[in-house]
């Protein structure tokens, strides 16, 4: 019988599909699974048939040329790059590409609204998610939630968008969005009760990891109020699940603009400040990292030194792509591709050979 999520075999399997055509340490394995170096990211594109339609043919072909993993989120674009995925997974299947080969990672914690943005906000949560019970407004922080009820909603929701029996990483999306409306103690008593419940789902099997997605929780100075402790995440994740719990990847900027996952040592282990690419590999955790080009800001008029550095690929994006993939201690690099010339484009790197440390280094210098 066919796994609902990705497994060991099947993604050393697809792996193997590829074994001509992709470079050595393209495909990396972490927690007994193979992903690729590159993944596809989902977040932007408007709110349309068309977007839609565009993103599957983007999925498609970049499963189809050598990427398994895929990362989207509820709200983005108001729920339909998950649907996008259903999409893409079907034609895949009739392509003989199994659930099993596929790592898909999704995140609850923002409002998602449903398909485009509602004409009453207040009204459209009241109805969605208050008179329901699955939050009550003091749960809600702007446009963020992340209580028990409220993040088991959205992963049963994102399991219906996609199709799908399991996720493969469910992260709680951006928690740093709670960080100045709460206390810091009432923040981690929230993060745990967020982690008890997906471990609950991990023993349901509608999970395999879980993990924290930020844009700023982890790459803060540690006394700026706004820093995550990934040391102590994971003390939380092991007092409510054990030894084998299931925080085993996090997710966080890294691009040529911002750097500080790599250079800046806000984590402390044994007395020791170290950076958190340091510390998740020490801690065992995965780490998957989002804005590789920052949107494209980072994906063009490269100075012609830095060019250089990273290998001279043809474009501006290759190159921007390729210093995230060579960082010691980054997993995948994601890349939002919503069309099919971009994934061609793109991908042309599953050929080349990430950078060495020496050459990364060179690029610091």
């Amino acid at each position: 019988m066919p796994s609902p999520h990705a497994t060991p075999e099947g993604t050393a399997r697809y792996a193997d599909r590829f074994s001509t055509r992709a470079a050595k340490d393209h495909f990396r394995r972490q927690q007994e699974l193979t992903l690729s170096s590159i993944g596809i990211g989902t977040y932007l594109g408007n709110p349309d048939e068309a977007t839609d339609l565009a993103y599957a043919k983007a999925i498609t072909r970049a499963v189809t040329s050598g990427v398994n993993v895929i990362d989207t989120a509820a709200n983005y674009r108001f729920q339909r790059s998950e649907r996008s995925i259903a999409r893409a997974l079907k034609t895949l299947e009739t392509d003989g590409f199994s659930r099993e080969e596929l790592v898909i990672c999704t995140k609850g914690g923002y409002l998602p609204f449903d398909g485009a943005p509602p004409r009453n906000v207040r009204e459209y949560v009241d109805e969605t998610f208050v008179k329901p019970g699955i939050a009550s407004f003091d749960d809600i922080v702007g446009s963020h939630c992340m209580t028990p009820s409220y993040l088991q909603n959205q992963l049963d929701q994102s399991l219906r968008n996609m199709g799908l029996e399991s996720v493969d990483v469910y992260y709680v999306h951006n928690p740093e969005s709670q960080l100045g409306h709460v206390s810091e103690t009432e923040f981690y008593h929230r993060l745990r009760l967020a982690f008890e419940r997906l471990e609950e789902n991990r023993k349901q099997g509608k999970l395999q990891f879980y993990g924290v997605a930020t844009w700023n929780g982890f790459r803060a100075q540690t006394n700026s109020g706004n820093h995550h402790s990934l040391a102590r995440m994971m003390e939380i994740a092991g007092e409510v699940g054990g030894e084998s719990h299931g925080l085993r990847f996090i997710q966080l900027p890294l691009n040529l603009a911002m750097p500080e996952a790599l250079t800046l040592g806000n984590e402390t282990l044994d007395g020791e400040p170290v950076n958190v690419l340091e510390a998740a590999h020490r801690l065992g955790v995965t780490v998957m990292a989002s804005g590789s080009m920052l949107q494209g800001r980072v994906a063009r008029d490269l100075p012609d030194p830095v060019r250089r550095a990273l290998g001279s690929p043809p474009t501006d994006a290759q190159a921007a792509i390729q210093f995230v993939r060579s960082t010691p201690g980054i997993t995948t690099s994601l890349v939002g591709m919503s069309r099919v010339e971009h994934v061609d484009e793109n991908l042309q790197l599953v050929g080349i050979e990430p950078l060495t440390h020496d050459q990364l280094r060179a690029l610091f210098n």
